[in-house]
């Protein structure tokens, strides 16, 4: 018996490394120290902080991969894995730094997890963040031939006395909505709970749409990063700022709102994606679940003052984002729901 037969290829996780050798390299910052290949990646502090805080984050594609997997879409669950993690540590105003990455799965296909690393490196360059590194493990017996999961892990920096932490928050604050590109990573159990009960292919469209809806389903989860370094960078004042992901906007809106506030929104303020329709419809999902589930087309949040409103929206159209006013803050009374206007008893 050897390794080989045990069911790990060395030599096949060696020509992988090398393979994604130079899609690793693209993402490289000034900060990073030595290249690709050691027992620990290092990175400096950007220089010229006098109090930097860092700002973690860690998270997964969850079971958007079985659908990805199947339909051997590989490259852009890669591009979600960075976007779950990048998305939720600017919400502070920080500055992504360096991304790792761990895929495990049962017998390593250099291909598919090549699609995969690429589009890691796909996702970190967009988000102006070093892929410091990662690990591929092969656990034969555990997953099935052909099966991966991922995991990402991000580091941003922010200086303490630009943190957004939702203090500044107040009442008369707007809160601004940006698309989402479709579902995003979250809700999937129920998206393929509805695709068991249809008659679904790889060729299906949506209803009144020439949108391949496996294409709509698996679009990757957009990366907000360029648009919140455009805000700051024009001194745009950002109040609080929330990524829509699981739970959408009711559990994840008043997680940047202080206590004392209530966020009231607008549902009649944007026009639903054809996607999540499909899915209501489809799934029979009722009103307030659909709400607690998906992001229904609101993929991230920002508040701000009253009077940078304007300005805040021009950014977004300016720098390809679509967005608008979705409601205000208003002060709270004890008991409150820190979010209203929902379309539903909560």
């Amino acid at each position: 018996m050897d390794y080989r037969t045990a069911g790990v290829d060395v030599v096949a996780g060696r020509e992988f490394v090398e393979r994604i050798r130079s899609s690793v390299e693209a993402t490289r910052r000034p900060e990073v120290v030595g290249g690709l290949g050691g027992f620990g990646g290092l990175c400096r502090l950007p220089a010229g902080l006098r109090d930097p805080l860092l700002v973690s984050g860690t998270d997964g594609v969850g079971t958007k991969l079985e659908l990805a997997q199947a339909y051997g879409r590989h490259h852009d669950v890669g591009i979600d894995l960075v976007a779950m993690c990048v998305n939720d540590v600017i919400t502070s105003g920080a500055e992504p730094l360096f991304f790792l990455d761990y895929i495990a799965t049962g017998k390593l296909s250099p291909e598919a997890m090549a699609e995969v690393v690429e589009g890691i490196a796909d996702g970190c360059r967009q988000s102006g963040c070093a892929l410091l590194g990662g690990e591929t493990a092969e656990m034969p017996g555990f997953y099935a031939p052909g099966r991966y999961d991922l995991a990402g892990f991000c580091v941003a920096v922010v200086e303490a006395s630009a943190l957004i932490d939702g203090r500044a928050v107040s009442p008369g604050d707007r809160i601004l909505a940006v698309a989402s590109s479709g579902v995003h990573s979250n809700g999937f159990s129920l998206v393929r709970r509805i695709l068991e009960s249809q008659a679904v292919d790889e060729l299906t469209t949506l209803p009144h749409s020439n949108q391949n809806l496996i294409d709509a389903l698996l679009a990757p989860t957009r990366l907000y990063g360029t648009l919140v370094k455009a805000l700051l960078a024009s001194e745009v004042p950002i109040n609080g700022m929330a990524h829509i992901t699981g739970g959408g906007l009711p559990e994840n809106l008043p997680r940047c709102l202080p206590t004392g506030v209530q966020g009231v929104i607008d549902p009649t303020s944007w026009q639903r994606p054809a996607l999540f329709h499909w899915l209501q419809q489809a799934g029979e999902v009722p009103e307030a679940d659909l709400w607690n589930t998906f992001n229904l087309g609101v993929g991230y949040c920002l508040v701000v003052p009253a009077a940078a409103a304007d300005q805040a929206l021009a950014i977004c159209q300016d720098t390809g984002y679509e967005a608008w006013e979705l409601g205000a803050v208003a002060n709270g009374s004890a008991g409150a729901q820190p979010l209203a206007g929902l379309p539903f008893s909560a």
